[in-house]
């Protein structure tokens, strides 16, 4: 059995390990060739091992912690909040430790270090070319998005977003006082596109648009057509397009992103500024360091009047490490996740007939199918019932994510928090050990075939 790192406080995690190790990283698939990993024996990289079960119990984890403490010690899969379970890499934790060394806080200077190894990044991956000087740092996505509706969006204006979407934007909308414009995407064999007329009626009312490429919680990634047409779009009826790409890092076999910044239409990517960060690639989001560029002056310079960002020295430390050191932990971690999606698509297809996966095309998310589940349980009535009782209003997918959790013990994201469209789906986190998605998949398909 495989060690269980981090901090042994519970015994909770103790049948993760009796579960058989699936597809484990030493496995060179076609999507390793396809992306140039090469197995450390023939260049030299370490094996990373992800298979490990790293517990992350007691150490305040939103993920896990967060969990437990809603529904009780029995939890044992957390697969609510996206952040990864998988140890950082140790370019990371050696940054971090060598800069503690010196025993001073004072003010950090922003190095053009930092900004370099973006730019350095974006163009090595993507061939997307940026200019050092149109990069602007943040706190995060969700500051520098605001910084952007509040610039473009004046409290009680439309912006339009494509649903389901992430979760994120409505809080963005809640705190500017601006108003969300749903655009239901259709959903044809589990795949979801764009309703482009629904869009473009809508675009005619609205001040902004948020694009999620790709797109948490469909996995979703836009093709250059795709993002070409709602650029026009937003063009043609002066809307600015706020490009939220954090997950760009992660596309599963097969598909490509697609940086909205690489189109080739000038006056669409002029029109539209770009939000991204390390925090998804490597788990960083508690360090709090992002970025956002555009090609527009203008813009730029309009967005830069109303950001604050008050970075860390341990944040840019760790995003700096990342970014110039971690390339190759990302690359093998990606053939990893990619076998998850796999693993988790072909397991509910095979055991749990009340649940339907199709793989996404990119992100660590899995976007479940739960309809059934919710005629089965009678979690419409339940809902309304409680809904009555309390004076609040409870979905049918806050009842699912309570049935999993009391008898499968495990916690996922209700589906209505998407937005239009997340009826009847829960959005399940696959950035973590195979088994224990093998555990949470066992638990789950034994609960549901006792209903």
């Amino acid at each position: 059995m495989q060690q269980e790192n981090g901090l042994n406080r519970r015994a909770f995690l103790k049948n993760a390990g009796m579960t058989a190790v699936l597809g484990a990283v030493g496995t060179r698939t076609a999507f390793a060739e396809e992306i140039g990993f090469v197995e450390s024996a023939a260049s030299g990289r370490q094996v990373y091992d992800f298979d490990e079960v790293y517990n992350r119990v007691d150490t305040d984890s939103i993920k896990w912690d967060s969990a437990i403490a809603t529904y009780g010690e029995e939890i044992e899969v957390g697969m609510g909040i996206a952040d990864m379970d998988f140890q950082a890499p140790q370019c990371i934790t050696k940054a971090l430790a060598e800069r503690c060394e010196h025993e001073n806080w004072g003010y950090l200077r922003r190095p053009s270090s930092y900004v370099q190894a973006i730019v350095d990044w974006n163009s090595r991956r993507y061939g997307l070319d940026i200019d050092p000087s149109t990069v602007v740092l943040t706190t995060g996505v969700h500051p520098g998005l605001i910084a952007a509706l509040h610039t473009f969006a004046p409290p009680g204006s439309r912006v339009l977003l494509t649903t389901p979407t992430y979760n994120g934007f409505y809080s963005d909308l809640r705190f500017t006082r601006t108003v969300a414009s749903d655009s239901p995407m259709k959903l044809v064999n589990g795949r979801y596109s764009i309703d482009f007329e629904d869009f473009e009626q809508r675009a005619r009312t609205a001040n902004v648009f948020i694009l999620c490429n790709p797109q948490n919680p469909t996995g979703n990634c836009w093709s250059p057509e795709d993002l070409t047409r709602m650029g026009e779009i937003c063009l043609e009826h002066r809307v600015v397009l706020l490009a939220d790409e954090i997950h760009c890092d992660f596309v599963t076999k097969g598909n490509k992103y697609t940086p909205f910044a690489t189109l080739p239409n000038k006056e669409i990517v002029d029109n539209s500024l770009t939000f991204k960060a390390a925090s998804k690639s490597f788990s960083l989001a508690a360090m709090k360091v992002a970025w956002y560029f555009s090609t527009n002056p203008d813009y730029l310079a309009r967005v830069r009047a109303n950001t604050r960002a008050d970075l860390s020295t341990l944040g840019m430390v760790a995003n700096l490490a990342a970014l110039t050191e971690g390339e190759d932990w990302l690359d093998e971690l990606l053939v990893y996740i990619d076998g998850n999606h796999d693993f988790a698509e072909s397991y509910i297809q095979e055991n749990i007939p009340l649940l339907d996966y199709t793989k996404a095309q990119g992100t660590y998310l899995a976007w479940l199918d739960v309809g059934q589940v919710v005629n089965r349980i009678g979690a419409k009535e339940t809902a309304a019932k409680e809904s009555r009782a309390s004076g609040n209003t409870v979905a049918p997918e806050n009842i699912i994510q309570r049935w999993f959790a009391e008898n499968a013990r495990v916690f996922l994201n209700p589906g209505l928090s998407y937005g239009t469209g997340g009826a009847d789906h829960m959005r399940m986190n696959l950035a973590t050990s195979r088994r224990l998605i093998r555990k949470a998949l066992d638990n789950m398909g034994e609960a549901l075939a006792k209903i």
